[in-house]
């Protein structure tokens, strides 16, 4: 039926080549065919090639090759497509297959390549599982960042009621004090002026703490990192960091160095890892005698790189948590989770940052954040 060079070509073929007639009958196939489906010559020559498909090509094989030969409309024929076909044992694998049809072949004849995919499909399978792994986890950190970035504020609530309160209460001084003005027989329109700028100054002041709440709590479904003054985030938490130094009554200390470079990061996970550290520090310090609890909040530059450091003269860290201290669920606090420190060293590996603690001598902690320098400032 075939040249010898034919029947070399088709021999030398890595894929299964099956030629058959415009019945679907098997007319030749070449070793590769036998190697692949597992069927001797003899079971596949003269045998319809459905019996090398699944359902429900197999039930579909021959309506189309009528469609075809009446028609001329090809499904296959000519452009080829990710199929699976089954062995002889009856299992079945991903394969790709092209189908031509031999020129001047009267009836046709048609030659088929069968490429067997399974070892690709299973790699690509595995890439696919490992990246929705990959998605699942980094969902599930992303959740977890957030529901501790709210838990954050909730232990917070009671420092930033204070901070809102302090406004609220002199727009409403400021606001008597006009209608105090306004009624004098004559009224002061000078002292009325002034205390309706007062009240727009105090409103700005409560909207700014908002502000800076709600870019906090903030639902960002995508993180986005961009080149950021650690600096310029710290100064916009200290809203927040006073109100809560003043409930815990501890004399809060910042020393920012100026013109530090700045980083590839996202402003609200590092915004929310200082807080998480400052939140640690105030916890420590409760321990400490009223009026002798001090947290200091530093930033430095560090052999090119930016560091942020969070100091107290607390107790210092437990010998029993200290080779743990930012595992998952660590913790030797009543009220504590063992969230806070591991959410902080995931935020600071994905800026390609590291964090550590040290101790502070005579006692307390030292906790120190550094981050990979990206840019320059100007002097």
């Amino acid at each position: 039926m075939f040249s010898r060079e034919t029947q070399a070509l088709m021999e030398a073929a890595i894929d299964a080549v099956i030629v058959i007639d415009h019945r679907g009958r098997i007319l030749a196939v070449n070793d590769s065919t036998r190697r692949i489906f597992g069927f001797r010559t003899d079971q596949l020559l003269g045998q319809n090639v459905s019996m090398l498909m699944p359902e429900p090509d197999r039930g579909a094989h021959d309506e189309y090759m009528a469609r075809y030969l009446s028609t001329g409309a090809a499904r296959i024929i000519g452009l080829g497509r990710e199929v699976f076909a089954q062995r002889s044992d009856g299992t079945v694998f991903p394969a790709r297959l092209s189908v031509g049809r031999i020129p001047d072949s009267n009836p046709p004849r048609f030659v088929g390549l069968v490429r067997d995919n399974t070892t690709e499909h299973e790699a690509t399978t595995a890439l696919k599982l490992e990246r929705d792994r990959a998605n699942a986890y980094l969902l599930a950190q992303d959740r977890l960042t957030r529901v501790a970035r709210m838990a954050t504020m909730g232990v917070m609530a009671t420092g930033i009621a204070h901070e809102l309160n302090q406004p609220l209460t002199a727009i409403t001084t400021y606001a008597r004090a006009c209608e105090h003005y306004a009624n004098m027989p004559v009224p002061d329109l000078a002292e009325l002026r002034e205390a309706v700028r007062e009240i727009g100054a105090e409103g700005q002041r409560a909207a700014r703490i908002i502000t800076r709440l709600r870019q906090l709590v903030r639902n960002d479904e995508h993180v986005e990192f961009a080149p950021t003054d650690v600096n310029v985030l710290i100064e916009e938490l200290m809203i927040l960091l006073n109100a809560d130094a003043r409930v815990h009554d501890t004399r809060l200390t910042v020393n920012l160095t100026p013109h530090l470079p700045r980083v590839n990061g996202s402003p609200i996970q590092l915004q929310q890892l200082v807080l998480s550290l400052a939140r640690n520090a105030f916890e420590a310090l409760a321990e400490m005698p009223p009026g002798e609890r001090e947290l200091e909040l530093r930033t430095v530059r560090n052999d090119g790189d930016v560091e942020i450091r969070v100091s107290d003269n607390g107790p210092g860290i437990s010998p029993l948590i200290a080779g743990r201290l930012f595992d998952t669920f660590s913790t030797t606090r009543k009220s504590g989770t063992g969230l806070g420190l591991a959410i902080s060293r995931t935020i600071a590996q994905t800026h390609g940052g590291t964090i550590a603690s040290e101790p502070v001598l005579p006692h307390g902690a030292s906790f120190r954040l550094r981050l990979p320098a990206t840019e320059e400032t100007d002097q």
